[in-house]
């Protein structure tokens, strides 16, 4: 069914489970590939059942969040790019002035 080699580092969807998962590496001597689902869940899949899948590649999800249990938005306390809510790009005081580096990092008593 599946015209898709497995490549190393590529992202797939099975088609008739809805699972995402990531090619970690492709052992063509062993006949397996290894894989870990997007729930984070690690798997050896035979390259002849690979064949038989219904696979379609895909982009990586951007949502890192996947192989974490339970994690709802509003837990995470920082938003990935560092920016608070509602920001779109990062503000001139979000850095330190020129020759300010080093105060930059050091915690106010």
């Amino acid at each position: 069914m599946s015209d898709l080699d497995p490549i190393e580092g590529n992202w797939y969807l099975d088609l008739d489970t809805g699972q995402k998962f990531e090619v970690l590496v492709v052992d063509d001597e062993a006949g397996i590939v290894e894989v870990q689902y997007f729930d984070g869940s690690v798997d050896q899949i035979d390259l002849d059942a690979w064949q038989e899948m219904n696979l379609e590649a895909i982009e990586e999800p951007e949502d890192w969040t996947g192989p974490l249990d339970d994690v709802e938005p509003e837990d995470i306390e920082y938003s990935e790019m560092g920016l608070e809510e509602g920001e779109e790009e990062w503000s001139e005081d979000s850095f330190p002035a020129e020759g300010d580096e080093d105060t930059f990092h050091e915690e106010e008593e």
